[in-house]
């Protein structure tokens, strides 16, 4: 019973299914699965597995977002009950589209991967200051997530990292910045902590800047 209320969650969650993982989320919230197990033995399975397809170019962003959504879906439903069962989040990303940039579909992405991997997410949006990272940054975030998807954009990554520097957040955050234009070197050059190619590997490396 409980093998096949998990197997049905990760069933739905694969296709998208919105309806489908909450009906299936709280059926196995009624019949008395434990939330940890819900949340890695269903959601958390089926989005890694979508997370590895992803990377091996099996699926594309469409399909991605259209499970992340149903992820979503299932995690509103289980949240209200982490404190109780002492579930706390893996940490807090403050994630935004830099200034001067209004993209945001890859950003959401990374923001719904994000939150099915267990981390809090604040999405600052699009075309974000400086100044509104840096508040960010005060209110006890763990990484700073920069997206820009326009060359003309980058530059904003670097500015924000100096004002960090200046501002004495630097060594407080993790930075982490991706995006089509973005590179390791990119990265490098501009001192940030890690480069993320996709949304995948955006969740890899939120998790091994906070071991570190």
């Amino acid at each position: 019973m409980k093998d096949q209320i998990l197997n049905d969650i990760k069933t739905a969650l694969a296709k998208g299914d919105r309806e489908g993982v909450t009906k299936f989320t709280k059926a196995a919230l009624d019949s008395g699965i434990p939330i940890p197990e819900i949340l890695n033995n269903g959601l958390i399975a089926a989005m890694e597995t979508i997370g590895a397809k992803f990377k091996n170019n099996e699926i594309f962003i469409p399909e991605v977002l259209i499970s992340a959504k149903a992820m979503h879906a299932g995690m509103a439903i289980l949240e209200p009950h982490f404190l109780k069962c002492g579930i706390k989040p893996a940490g807090k990303v403050v994630i935004g589209t830099v200034k001067g940039d209004l993209h945001d579909i890859g950003k959401n992405i990374v923001s719904m991967m994000l939150k099915g991997a267990c981390f809090q997410v604040e999405d600052v949006g699009i075309d974000v200051p400086t100044e509104k990272f840096i508040e960010a940054a005060r209110g006890g975030a763990d990484i700073i997530a920069m997206s820009s998807l326009l060359t003309t954009s980058m530059n904003s990554m670097r500015e924000t990292i100096k004002a960090l520097k200046a501002s004495g957040l630097r060594d407080k955050v993790k930075v982490m910045v991706g995006g089509a234009p973005v590179t390791q070197e990119f990265a490098k050059a501009i001192e940030a902590d890690c480069y993320a190619k996709d949304a995948a590997l955006a969740v890899d490396k939120a998790k091994e800047l906070l071991k570190k």
